[in-house]
């Protein structure tokens, strides 16, 4: 299995960005996805996740209401569209998924077996 985040990048304050969670090696419709980040000196952290349908997609309090997570499986992508993007949303962003299913939908570090690269965002003041 195999997962790769991409998209990061440098951006202002209230801007946009859009990243990319591409798998191989997996029924990518059969899998949980989920985004976590870690800052610099901080711990890794939940930011989003979503069912294998795209119907369920719960969020952080931090992000809900300014990222929205998506899924094409077709292109076996998850996407995650961070807007209005702040300072404290610096991190290392990574993907993560999960094909054994559980009775809910996974929100745990620990509860991902598959994990991304990482991808860099910086938003700057």
């Amino acid at each position: 299995v195999q997962l790769q985040a991409f998209g990061g990048g440098l951006v202002q304050a209230g801007g946009s960005l859009r990243l990319s969670c591409t798998a191989s090696g997996i029924t990518f419709s059969r899998t949980a996805v989920g985004w976590f980040r870690q800052a610099p000196g901080k711990e890794r952290e939940f930011v989003a996740a979503i069912s294998r349908s795209g119907s369920t997609t719960p969020y952080s309090d931090s992000v809900k209401g300014r990222f929205t997570i998506s899924r094409d499986n077709a292109k076996n992508t998850v996407y995650l569209q961070m807007n209005s993007l702040k300072p404290e949303d610096t991190a290392v962003y990574y993907c993560a998924a999960r094909s054994v299913i559980l009775t809910h939908l996974p929100v745990r570090i620990d509860e991902y077996p598959y994990w991304g690269q990482g991808t860099l965002v910086t938003v700057s003041s």
